[in-house]
């Protein structure tokens, strides 16, 4: 049971430190990972996404994906957990001195080509 709450967790953070740092919204982070590293399907990662941000932002859309089962519930809590730590952490990051605008823009950029390449290249 603890090698599918740990990763679920980082998801989170990860997702909550890219919020912090780029104003993203965690699906950009969560849905990919939860498809790509952790092999969930596309619309049960999806539902269970919109879950973990549900107050309030996915709320509505959580509803319909639970109503047609595509929404794990412990695991949407579980990454929301990593996002509310994560969040912090990343925002406290980006405000630092030594990290520009620009430096966030190549970051972001770079993170979110890497993510592109991998959905179009790789299963």
């Amino acid at each position: 049971m603890f090698n599918i709450f740990l990763p679920l967790l980082l998801i989170g953070l990860v997702a909550g430190i890219a919020g912090g740092m780029f104003g993203i919204g965690g699906g950009a982070i969560m849905v990919p990972a939860m498809v790509l590293l952790m092999g969930m399907d596309q619309k049960l990662a999806t539902g269970t996404s919109l879950a973990a941000q549900i107050l309030p932002i996915g709320l509505l859309g959580a509803v319909v994906y639970y109503r047609e089962n595509h929404l794990n519930l412990r695991d949407a809590l579980l990454i929301a957990v990593g996002l509310l730590v994560g969040n912090y952490f990343g925002a406290l990051f980006a405000n630092q001195t030594f990290i520009t605008s620009e430096l966030l823009k190549k970051l972001y950029g770079f993170f979110l080509l890497a993510i592109g390449l991998r959905y179009v290249f790789w299963r």
